[in-house]
């Protein structure tokens, strides 16, 4: 074993040392990466005293929440779901650079709620250390809220989270990364779910269509596309660059573009402080 990959289980160590230590714990379970291994850990170190609480709104892609139903499914997970109101989230619509305060705010005062109802008192969400570099304003709402990120505390990286994920024979370990329909958006663009429909609409299509890493932004009804590097020239290829934006423009897109920087997470973060 070398030392990477011993460091790696040092931390899944330590992380489930921790996470037997709570007693009993509700995870804020998204499907994604980061929550699946923080689930899966759990389960391992707490066995059924584990609940998983996943939420369904507009803004989250409906195949990620079939994927945790999935997940939880075959694991024999007990799972509970909270339905978000969009419009009942203050700040949302009008999508200020603190957005993701706001949305973090309510979506977690939920789940503590329900997770109080079950009688557990811990909760916690999949953040990893590298989650600390990018712009994350959500973050500053999960600190207000006493709610744990295990996964930070344990030291993990994505990469390690990915490896071991692997080890675990988890189908995540090499996912892409994904985060909610409202980072589609720039700032101070008005949040509509016809707009959100359109844009999970064109993800869906591009992911149908080979590419698993991408965004779709929106800029009015505007379409900026990012792809991965490697991708852009599959991507402007005949016949799937005529096909593309075609079938974007059916959804309501006025223009379709390819941004040659190719994707980056975040990538509606690079204005502020300009």
């Amino acid at each position: 074993m070398d030392g990477a990959i011993r460091t790696a289980h040092e931390k899944l160590d330590t992380l489930k040392a921790a996470l037997a230590a709570t007693g009993g714990i509700a995870v804020a379970f998204s499907g994604g990466v980061d929550s699946t291994f923080l689930l899966a850990a759990a389960r391992e170190a707490l066995g059924d005293r584990v609940l998983a609480l996943t939420a369904r709104a507009p803004f989250i892609a409906p195949r990620e929440s079939a994927e945790a139903l999935d997940f939880c499914a075959e694991r024999g997970i007990r799972q509970l779901f909270v339905d978000e109101d969009m419009a009942a989230i203050p700040h949302f619509a009008e999508n200020p650079p603190d957005r993701c305060y706001h949305c973090k705010k309510a979506l977690f005062t939920a789940l503590g709620a329900m997770a109080a109802a079950e009688g557990i008192t811990a909760l916690a969400e999949g953040s990893n250390v590298d989650d600390q570099g990018d712009y994350r304003p959500g973050l500053r709402a999960l600190a207000e809220l006493g709610v744990l990120s295990p996964l930070k505390a344990a030291g993990l990286t994505k990469a390690e989270i990915r490896l071991l994920s692997r080890e675990m024979g988890l189908a995540t370990w090499d996912k892409p990364s994904f985060a909610c329909l409202a980072s589609r958006f720039p700032y101070g663009e008005t949040i509509t779910l016809e707009k959100l429909r359109m844009v999970d609409a064109a993800e869906q299509l591009l992911l149908d269509r080979g590419f698993p890493q991408m965004r779709v932004r929106l800029h009015g009804t505007l379409a900026r596309i990012e792809v991965l590097p490697q991708d852009i020239g599959r991507l402007a290829a005949e016949p799937m660059r005529s096909e593309v934006a075609a079938a974007l423009k059916e959804m309501g897109f006025s223009y379709v573009t390819l941004d040659l920087a190719g994707f980056r997470s975040g990538s509606m973060n690079e204005v502020l402080g300009k």
